[in-house]
């Protein structure tokens, strides 16, 4: 799963990245660490708008909810049910890039977890890169507001992720940068499940 990422590029460096531009700059604060559980805003760029990043939710809320206590529980989006289950699967096509430069993983040292080892995983070949992502918009019942959130799509752990994320196996799908048009695009998810991977490196924290 995903749930600690980390962006502390600066604003104009995830431009040059991208080949995009912020829509909204004055609302991006680099950060050593998003705690999803915060279901904060951070920077996307949506299959609609290629050029613009823009500052979702994270949290996918579907078009269809009654309120927003569903985004506790589709921060991550399982690769192998996403066009199935309900939450996601009239999101699947709404595909989006979920912009970082790091996130955490937590290796259990004992059975239950009681112990635990703090990783940062990077790309090996790129300082800034996306996660695959999947969004919606939904609009509040109580003040008809319009909120943009999205999901982490998740995988099967390869042989490094296995080692530190021991206890779950799994990882966010980390897209290739010469991979990032194919997602938005729509290619096929299942092309994107494991071995799709990213070479990737772990280091404590």
């Amino acid at each position: 799963m995903c749930y600690r990422t980390k962006l502390n590029s600066r604003l104009a460096a995830i431009e040059r990245s991208f080949e995009a531009r912020f829509v909204e700059p004055e609302l991006f604060s680099p950060m050593d660490e998003i705690n999803a559980f915060t279901f904060m805003k951070t920077p996307v760029i949506t299959d609609e708008n290629h050029g613009e990043i823009q500052m979702f939710n994270w949290g996918l809320i579907p078009f269809w909810a009654k309120d927003d206590k569903i985004k506790k529980m589709t921060l991550n989006a399982k690769i192998e049910t996403v066009s199935e289950k309900p939450a996601y699967r009239n999101s699947v096509k709404n595909r989006c890039l979920i912009i970082a430069d790091g996130y955490y993983e937590w290796q259990w040292l004992d059975s239950k977890g009681k112990e635990k080892q703090k990783y940062l995983l990077t790309p090996k070949d790129q300082e800034i890169f996306a996660f695959a992502g999947i969004y919606s918009t939904w609009k509040n019942p109580e003040n008809d507001e319009l909120v943009n959130s999205y999901s982490i799509v998740t995988t099967e752990a390869n042989e490094l992720m296995s080692e530190i994320h021991n206890n779950k196996k799994r990882m966010p799908v980390v897209l290739k940068s010469a991979d990032h048009q194919s997602w938005l695009t729509g290619n096929e998810v299942s092309n994107f499940a494991f071995p799709y991977d990213v070479e990737l490196e772990a280091k404590p924290v």
